[in-house]
């Protein structure tokens, strides 16, 4: 009770236009965290709030939260889900803030704090903004693209005489509510933050990311501690230093906590790690396995290391790259390894089957070629791995390592590169697949990797006790919401949403539990959104999940088959079909594709192909894939594959 009181204490909770009448006429500098009923006010940033009060100790500075529903003022920031922070000076709106991050916000206080204290102590003009009304969500949707696409072609650049290096504060120290207090630590110690997200690796990413470390008897204990809950992802970089790295790690102290405690009590490690593994932070070895995990965290940082040779830019990018059938079968693993070894990270990766009608509409333009059927029969004999492969200079560091297109070419000139090694005995086909350029990679890419939307559901079992863990790890794993609304599902509404179960024993149970009480449907989209919210979930028997997917919401969140918290669409037909029952016909918008709207994607790849792949590049597929359904045989799912019971309630 003493903690709610304390919290209470330092935001003013406004209710009604009245209360906020009130408080804007409050003197010094408010920050308003603006919220709706159904989800409350932001409590990540509470405790950031209370030090920054406690650190500055200024009774200029107030803090409140303002429930939208309720307050005529702000009628215009309801059914928003993004965190709002809005901060008035003498009942002006001064700032705006959307979403939580930390550092930012931090900021912003301080130099608004400093601002109103001059316009009250000097008589100076304060500075009045306007909030446009948020937009709609066409709107939204079409600036949000505008902005991806410009940070796409204007992402930030580092020069070369400014190093970085990749900082995590561990999940350890996130749970223990220290990462705003070490984030602060790092600026006062002169290190700049140029990048920052907050996400919760899954178990494969965390497996992918200490691939280095994986022969150390840790390795598996390793894994899963950096895949138990959120972390906070760092880039930093300093002014006055030539190489940041040592200057970063002799910052954090050593790895064994004994010793940092012991030679470097001053370290972050010593003040906030626990024992050798929950030792609170990370910090790249050396420069290049900074460059490594810059490209495994931020795909678009973008760096501008001019070399004296050529004064080329090489920045952080993806590139697509296929095995193809006849090598995939043996020779997987091998090229994965050199895949690896090479420093390239595996952002995406998927296994297909080609039909031969989208092997010949991928590659129209070279269906009259000779080698056409040869290229035709290798791709539909069985299934094409694709990788999306993330490193600086991507593109041509890959195609280097390729080597000639022609088999050949490649044997006689460059016998150690890998379609010389990789080639097929009386195939004359090569073997391996590279884009040709960063623009025809994105499109390729996109192609194999199409944006997808699923519904999620949070049904009324989590509800109470686990919603906003799981919408903390849905946002986490990079998934955007794209529509979100909570509901109480009639009895008629919830078996017309499992009318395909209605022939089932268990329909009249799952009925009468999901129209018990309010439910959180979710709109996810990213690229493979279907397949990776499966396999976030988890299977759907939660004693299963408990062993084949530990760390899957299922198997942390569920009790039964029945109240197994959280539904998703079994493939892409099945979202649109729920998404539509549930939202109305919304595919037609921006950002949810239909079929006509996949058919223009489709014809814009191939004019695009046509008039940039190079006739030794032959690979690719239509964006309505085949899938490869065998279960996931090579660990391709971070959670394991999918349960495919005739009785799932989620097919």
């Amino acid at each position: 009770m003493a903690g709610k009181k304390k919290e209470a204490s330092l935001q003013t909770s406004v209710t009604n236009q009245e209360q906020w009448e009130e408080m804007l006429a409050t003197k010094g500098l408010t920050v308003v965290d603006v919220y709706q009923q159904w989800c409350g006010p932001c409590r990540a940033v509470v405790s950031l709030l209370r030090k920054i009060k406690n650190e500055l100790g200024d009774d200029l500075l107030h803090f409140a939260t303002a429930e939208a529903d309720n307050i005529d003022t702000l009628e215009k920031y309801r059914g928003k889900c993004e965190p709002t922070f809005l901060f008035y000076g003498g009942g002006e709106l001064v700032a705006v803030l959307r979403g939580a991050n930390a550092p930012l916000l931090q900021r912003i206080i301080v130099d608004e704090l400093a601002k109103e204290k001059m316009v009250l102590e000097q008589g100076g003009e304060r500075k009045v903004i306007k909030d446009d009304s948020p937009l709609d969500e066409e709107r939204k949707e079409e600036e949000e693209a505008a902005i991806q696409q410009s940070e796409n072609e204007e992402s930030l650049i580092v020069p070369a005489s400014k190093s970085y290096t990749v900082a995590i504060i561990k999940p350890d120290a996130v749970a223990h509510g220290k990462a705003n207090e070490i984030i602060m630590k790092i600026q006062d110690a002169g290190f700049e933050i140029l990048a920052h997200e907050e996400r919760t690796l899954t178990e494969a990413e965390a497996r992918d990311f200490y691939q280095h470390k994986a022969a150390e008897a840790c390795f598996e204990d390793l894994v899963q501690f950096m895949s138990s809950g959120p972390s906070h992802i760092l880039v930093l970089s300093q002014v006055d230093s030539a190489n940041i790295v040592p200057a970063w790690r002799e910052f954090i102290g050593p790895v064994d906590l004994e010793e940092a405690r012991r030679e470097k009590p001053e370290s972050l490690r010593a003040q906030y790690g626990t024992q050798t593994l929950f030792n609170a932070v990370h910090g790249s070895e050396d420069r290049d396995q900074a460059s490594r995990e810059l490209a495994f965290f931020f795909p678009n940082f973008r760096t501008a290391s001019v070399t004296e040779q050529d004064g080329e830019e090489d920045r952080v990018e993806r590139t697509l790259a296929l095995i193809r059938p006849d090598v995939a079968r043996e020779n997987r693993e091998k090229i994965l390894a050199h895949i690896h070894k090479s420093g390239f990270t595996v952002a995406l990766q998927r296994e297909v089957m080609l039909t031969e009608e989208q092997v010949r509409q991928f590659y129209i333009q070279h269906v009259e070629e000779d080698y056409f059927p040869a290229l035709l029969r290798s791709m539909t004999s069985g299934p094409v791995l694709a990788l999306a492969l993330v490193r600086n200079g991507a593109v041509q560091h890959w195609r280097n390592i390729l080597g000639p297109a022609d088999v050949n070419k490649a044997k006689e000139e460059s016998p150690e590169c890998l379609r010389a090694q990789f080639s097929v005995e009386n195939e004359s086909i090569n073997q391996l697949h590279g884009s040709a350029s960063h623009e025809e990679a994105e499109q390729e890419i996109n192609f194999f990797f199409p944006i997808e939307h699923t519904l999620a559901v949070i049904k009324p079992d989590a509800m109470e006790r686990h919603k906003e863990e799981i919408l903390d790890e849905i946002r986490g794993s990079g998934f955007s919401v794209t529509r979100l609304k909570e509901t109480v599902l009639s009895k008629e509404m919830a078996e017309e949403f499992y009318k395909e179960h209605k022939e089932k024993p268990f329909f009249s149970q799952l009925v009468e539990f999901m129209s018990r009480g309010p439910c959180m449907m979710l709109v996810l989209t990213k690229e493979n959104a279907v397949e990776e919210w499966r396999a976030m979930m988890g299977p759907t028997d939660p004693d299963k999940a408990k062993v084949t997917s530990p760390n899957s919401l299922r198997a942390r969140f569920a009790t039964d088959i029945l109240l197994n918290s959280v539904h998703g669409s079994s493939n892409e037909q099945h979202a649109e079909e729920k998404i539509r029952f549930i939202f109305g016909d919304i595919c037609s918008e921006p950002g949810l594709s239909g079929d006509e709207e996949t058919d223009i994607t489709n014809l814009a790849f191939l004019s695009a192909k046509e008039q940039s792949m190079s006739a030794d590049e032959n690979t690719g597929m239509s964006s309505s894939l085949t899938e490869y359904e065998e279960g996931d045989p090579h660990n391709l799912n971070p959670y394991g594959p999918p349960t495919e019971e005739s009785d799932d309630p989620d097919h």
